[in-house]
């Protein structure tokens, strides 16, 4: 065991040479860092993180501690468990490691075929137990089953739809996208110190994303919402400027609809009632999973410790529907 107490954890990076974006830019090395824990040569399990982490998300408490322990449904001594930052995030190659805004656009096929790579020619390895993604890494969990349909036994994206991207979901993020590009000390990505005023709007994607109660306990009065603001300011100024930029545009056309009849793997869509940006009254979800054999989707009821979109990074509140249906493939 390590000291996280994780068995056989380990980070490396995978270089893969000259690759090309669909965009037609290229980079002379695409860096994939990812992390693995568990027993190699078990059943091989990926799973991607969300908009606004990293790899290491999946080690919280509210995910590996609910999911990676013993007679957990990804029980980390009977799995072997990949979590690659994606690209533009963590320690992968992304803007700030010195291309600033001459960084390649990549989008979340050129993330697909990157994690592919990485999984098939830097491990070895041909085939998965189980795709699952959070948020962002849904999105990612949806496009892995239509690109790579025989890659995998099972596909289960969190809190995500089969449609595309559009409405409060990207209004949200489109809020920040022109944020940072009418700031004026963004200077067309060629900052020396990082651009402070679009941070003011950051905000706004915790209005979007958390639950609405959840938010008013926070800020029950003007002064505590005062701070929980200057809180949510504080968090976006650790944060690079054009790494968020490029982040979000790389999910601007994402829309896996025309090819859902292509996915083969069983797939278990879960998504939350008082999730505002993936809402259930739009009937996206039910629509999207109908159009696929061996799939079903759960939108789990809202609760007293409901978060909201958040709830996909609080595995307790879900965890018992992917344990059934890990247990009936």
């Amino acid at each position: 065991m390590t000291e996280t107490g994780w068995p056989h954890l380990r980070e490396s990076d995978f270089i893969i040479r000259d690759f090309r974006f669909a965009s037609g830019e290229t980079l002379p090395e695409l860096r994939q860092h990812c992390l693995t824990l568990g027993t190699p040569g078990a059943d091989a399990v990926l799973l991607i993180h969300n908009t606004t982490g990293s790899a290491k998300t999946w080690l919280e408490p509210a995910l590996a501690g609910e999911l990676f322990g013993p007679g957990q449904p990804l029980d980390a001594a009977r799995h072997f468990i990949i979590i690659p930052d994606i690209i533009g995030f963590g320690r992968s190659s992304k803007p700030s490691d010195g291309l600033r805004a001459r960084f390649p656009h990549y989008r979340l096929h050129d993330v697909a075929v990157a994690q592919h790579r990485l999984i098939t020619e830097g491990l070895n390895i041909p085939h998965l137990k189980l795709v699952m993604g959070l948020s962002l890494g849904g999105m990612l969990t949806w496009l892995f089953g239509e690109m790579f349909p025989d890659f995998m036994d099972a596909l289960v994206p969190v809190a995500s739809q089969p449609g595309p991207m559009s409405g409060r979901n990207w209004m949200q993020r489109k809020i920040n996208v022109e944020a940072i590009r009418n700031d004026p000390e963004w200077n067309n990505g060629d900052y020396e110190t990082q651009p402070t005023n679009w941070v003011r709007v950051a905000p706004l994607s915790a209005l979007f994303t958390q639950n609405v109660v959840r938010i008013q306990e926070r800020g029950a009065t003007r002064e505590q919402a005062d701070a929980f603001y200057r809180q949510l300011v504080e968090n976006a100024k650790k944060g690079d400027a054009n790494n968020r930029l490029y982040q979000i545009e790389s999910l601007m056309d994402y829309d896996p609809s025309a090819d859902l009849e292509t996915i083969k793997a069983r797939l278990l869509a879960i998504n939350f009632a008082d999730d505002a940006i993936n809402p259930p009254e739009l009937g996206v979800l039910e629509a999207g999973v109908a159009r696929i054999k061996n799939a079903r989707s759960v939108v789990v009821p809202a609760s007293a410790r409901s978060q909201g979109h958040q709830n996909a990074t609080n595995a307790a509140i879900w965890k018992g529907h992917l344990a059934q249906f890990l247990a009936a493939l």
